[in-house]
């Protein structure tokens, strides 16, 4: 693949192909995450358990993960720039249809096909990444992108929470859809076709090859579980961090919890500052520090003061993005063949762990309240750090033994 074909810093191209990818990234997460906020809502709404209404969420994280397994061989089939397109343009459509509707039950199964269209987003945006720019600058290209998903985590949440305040979470809904399908639009006029890309028609054998290839990676795979423990911790804590909120002795509003997502700010900011810590310092290294900040945020929410909740979730927030970024980069490095599958089952575990951890948080919660949410999402944090430092230790015996050699 010829260099001259490669985006770099200063090229004409390389601000609005950001750009596009940030804003794919932002309304793709606040389409997934936008029912977050209104978890407590359905509960109360439609006398449901909040374990329910977080279906809302894990519907759609788990369609997604599932057919993560599908969207590259699309985009190996069709291009990255079409599959990307239909997926944020479709998934704003449905999101639309959902602001109509008046029945949990229903929500729900259009909230799968949803998941479905998502799928078509995040993988395939990383490993255009990695075909497009060049080669020095994607791990931070990578954290821009994925800054994208804090702030369209926040500003979904906040919007929706908002206006589901002031008149109804329809309205709230409804609003988001039509703000979704004008980014779309945007999109669709600013992200360039690929230059370095080849369509293929890969046979269903040679997919399930590079998906084979990929889980026979010892490194590979130690990742792809840390990405399911780190993305079902953090999906776990805003799922339900809500609930002690809104109940004395805080007693927020709606409006007021929502505010408090603008703590995902401090994630568009980690992705970006700790890409560039990792070509400085390791990148595993650097994950172990997001992962320590994780464990260290968690346990301060055990905390009564207010102020030390929002403190805890903001450490939390910060050394999630800054994992995630991370995390992200090195499956594409250490991919030997299909980088767009290894990527897939990668945000495959990512968004299973959503799903799984998301879900099963709600039954800690009526066990612990508020503490059974730390215990399961400290023990979690754990695991991904044993995994890390799993890795770290094999790393470092196989550079001794180069030395040696």
């Amino acid at each position: 693949m010829p260099s001259a074909h490669f985006i770099k810093k200063g090229d004409k191209q390389y601000w609005p192909t950001i750009a596009a990818l940030f804003f794919g990234s932002f309304v793709t997460f606040a389409l997934l995450y936008c029912f977050q906020p209104l978890i407590p809502v359905f509960s109360s709404e439609y006398k449901i358990s909040p374990s329910i209404a977080s279906l809302s969420i894990s519907m759609a994280t788990g369609s997604l993960a599932i057919a993560m397994l599908l969207t590259p061989s699309l985009s190996d089939h069709f291009g990255r720039k079409l599959i990307m397109c239909s997926s944020i343009l479709g998934s704003t459509i449905l999101i639309g249809i959902i602001a109509f509707i008046d029945n949990f039950y229903v929500i729900l199964p259009i909230r799968i096909v949803e998941g479905i269209f998502l799928a078509g987003y995040p993988a395939i945006a990383m490993t255009y990444i990695q075909e497009e720019f060049d080669p020095g600058i994607t791990g931070i290209v990578m954290g821009i992108f994925i800054s994208g998903n804090s702030v369209g985590g926040l500003l979904g949440r906040l919007l929706v929470s908002t206006l589901t305040d002031l008149f109804s979470w329809h309205v709230a809904i409804g609003t988001l859809s039509i703000l979704s399908f004008f980014i779309s639009i945007w999109f669709y006029k600013n992200l360039p076709v690929s230059q370095n890309f080849q369509p293929c028609k890969l046979s269903l054998y040679d997919v399930a090859q590079r998906f084979t290839i990929n889980l026979k990676v010892g490194k590979l795979v130690v990742i792809y579980m840390i990405g399911f423990l780190i993305m079902g911790s953090f999906v776990a804590l805003y799922n339900y961090a809500e609930y002690p909120l809104l109940a004395p002795p805080y007693s927020l509003s709606q409006t007021l919890v929502g505010f408090i997502f603008i703590i995902y700010l401090v994630g568009t900011f980690s992705s970006t500052f700790m890409s560039r810590l990792a070509s400085l310092h390791g990148e595993l290294k650097v994950l172990d520090m997001g992962l320590m900040c994780m464990l260290l945020g968690i346990i301060i929410t055990i905390l009564l003061p207010l102020w030390l909740k929002i403190l805890g979730i903001a450490l939390f927030t910060f050394g999630f993005f800054g994992s995630h970024s991370i995390a992200s980069s090195m499956v594409v490095k250490y991919s030997p063949v299909g980088k767009a599958q290894s990527s897939a089952l990668y945000l495959l575990f990512y968004y299973a762990g959503s799903s799984f951890i998301g879900t099963w948080g709600g039954n800690f919660l009526i066990w612990k309240g508020w503490s059974g949410i730390v215990i399961l999402l400290s023990g979690s944090i754990c695991l991904a750090l044993v995994l890390s430092n799993t890795l770290l230790v094999k790393n470092y015996h196989s550079s001794v033994r180069k030395l040696h050699v």
